[in-house]
C-alpha cells in the first residue's frame, strides 16, 4: 500500500478517532484514507476551512478527550505554527504529520525536500521542546505513526510525523498486526477533583482533565501555574512552564529520539541520514562493502529532540561522517557538533535538491573518503 494509506490505517490502530484537514499535495492520500476509515470506527473526520483551523480543531477536541491528529505539507505546517505552540503550552496531546515537498512558499507540490526538520523544532516562537519522528517505509509510515500517537498521550505534547513526498507516496508491502499485538498508550485522567485541578507543570506530567466528564480545568496559552490560573506578569511562572515542558521531554532524549545502526561495529565511513535518504544511504553502504570498504548507516529515526550523546556515542571511533539530507543541511549541525573533535563530518545533499540522491553520486563520496 502507499505510505500515506499506512498513516492513516496506523492512526486509526492508534485509538485516533477525529482528524481534521484542509487539502494539500502531497498529504490528500491521508484524508482521503481517513475519511473512509473514521465513519466505520465512530470517529469524526472534517474539512476544515484552513490549516489554521485544523490545528485549532485537533486541539479542541483532544480536549474532549479523542485522540486527534490532522496532516499537512509545508505551507500549510507554517500556518500551523502558532497553535502548535498553544498545544506545547497547553500540553495538549496531538499528531501532525507534515508530507514535506519541496518549498519555500508554494514551491514544487510534487517534489520531494526534506526543508522543513528545523521548522519543526523551532517553528513556533519561544523557548520549547517538540517530538519529531521521520519515518522511512510505508511501513514506517504505519509504526512511527501509532507510537508518535503514544509519545503524545505519554509526554502530553503535539507529536509531529516529519514523512517526505517520497515515503508518502511509494507503495510496499506492509504488514498490519492483529489489533491485541499493537502495543497502545491510552491518556491518564485524574481520579478525583483535586488531581483534576492541578492539570499542568508537573515534572512526571499531570493527568489530563477531559471536558464534559465531571472535572474542570482552567486552559490558557497565556503564562499560568500548575492550577492553570493566569500568571501573566511574574517572569517565575514563565521560568517554571519553560524548565518544565522541555525538560519533560529532554530528560527522556534516548528513549523517544531512537536510532538505527547498520554495520557501524567495524565502519570507517558512516553515512547519516534519515527519512527517504536513508533507503539510499542503507543501499551505498551495501555497494561499499561489496567493495571491501568498511561503510556503516546511522539512520535517525527521531529527529528531535536530537539525540546528541547516543549519535556522539555511536559515532565515537568512526573517521569520517558523511550526512545526507534533502535540503542545504538542516541536521547537519547537530551531527557535526556532537561530532566535533573526533570524527570528521561532511555535507551531501543530492546533486539536485528537490530529488533523491543518485546512489553512483553517494558511493562516489564514500569511496573517495576511505581512500
Amino acid at each position: 500500500m502507499q505510505g500515506n494509506e499506512a498513516c492513516a490505517l496506523g492512526a486509526v490502530a492508534a485509538g485516533c478517532r477525529f482528524f481534521a484537514f484542509y487539502p494539500i499535495t502531497p498529504a490528500g492520500e491521508i484524508a482521503e484514507k481517513m475519511s473512509q476509515l473514521l465513519p466505520k470506527a465512530r470517529g469524526v473526520y472534517i474539512q476544515m476551512e484552513d490549516e489554521i483551523a485544523a490545528i485549532g480543531s485537533v486541539i479542541g477536541a483532544s480536549w474532549t478527550g479523542l485522540k486527534a491528529m490532522t496532516a499537512t505539507s509545508g505551507p500549510g505546517f507554517s500556518l500551523m505554527q502558532e497553535n502548535i505552540g498553544y498545544a506545547v503550552m497547553t500540553e495538549t496531546p496531538c499528531v501532525i504529520v507534515d508530507v514535506q515537498r519541496a518549498g519555500p512558499s508554494t514551491g514544487i507540490v510534487s517534489a520531494p525536500m526534506q526543508g522543513d526538520v528545523v521548522q519543526a523544532r523551532h517553528g513556533s516562537h519561544g523557548e520549547y521542546e517538540i517530538i519529531a519522528l521521520a519515518p522511512s517505509s510505508a511501513q514506517e509510515m504505519f509504526d512511527i505513526t501509532i507510537r508518535a500517537f503514544n509519545l503524545a498521550e505519554q509526554y502530553r505534547s503535539p507529536v509531529i510525523v516529519l514523512a517526505d513526498e517520497t515515503v508518502g507516496h511509494m507503495r510496499e508491502e506492509v504488514i498490519i498486526p492483529e489489533e491485541n499485538m499493537i502495543e497502545i498508550v491510552n491518556r491518564r485522567t485524574p481520579s478525583s477533583a483535586a488531581e483534576a485541578s492541578r492539570a499542568f507543570l508537573s515534572p512526571s506530567v499531570a493527568p489530563m482533565p477531559i471536558f464534559g466528564k465531571g472535572f474542570s480545568a482552567h486552559v490558557t496559552g497565556s503564562s499560568h501555574d500548575e492550577y492553570g490560573k493566569r500568571q501573566a506578569s511574574a517572569p517565575e511562572a514563565i521560568d517554571k512552564i519553560v524548565r518544565t515542558i522541555s525538560e519533560k521531554i529532554r530528560a527522556h532524549t534516548a528513549e523517544i529520539s531512537t536510532i538505527q545502526k547498520l554495520m557501524l561495529d567495524d565502519a570507517d565511513v558512516v553515512l547519516v541520514a534519515y527519512g527517504s535518504c536513508a533507503r539510499t544511504a542503507e543501499y551505498v553502504v551495501k555497494q561499499a562493502r561489496e567493495r571491501a570498504v568498511h561503510a556503516g548507516l546511522l539512520r535517525l529515526i527521531g529527529l528531535w529532540p536530537f539525540p546528541g550523546k547516543t549519535v556522539q556515542q555511536a559515532l565515537k571511533s568512526v573517521g569520517r561522517v558523511i550526512v545526507l539530507e534533502n535540503n542545504l543541511g538542516q541536521i547537519f549541525p547537530e551531527v557535526e557538533r556532537v561530532t566535533a573533535g573526533g570524527s570528521e563530518a561532511v555535507f551531501l545533499p543530492p546533486e539536485t535538491i528537490g530529488t533523491l540522491h543518485r546512489p553512483a553520486y553517494v558511493l562516489e563520496h564514500v569511496m573517495e573518503a576511505a581512500s
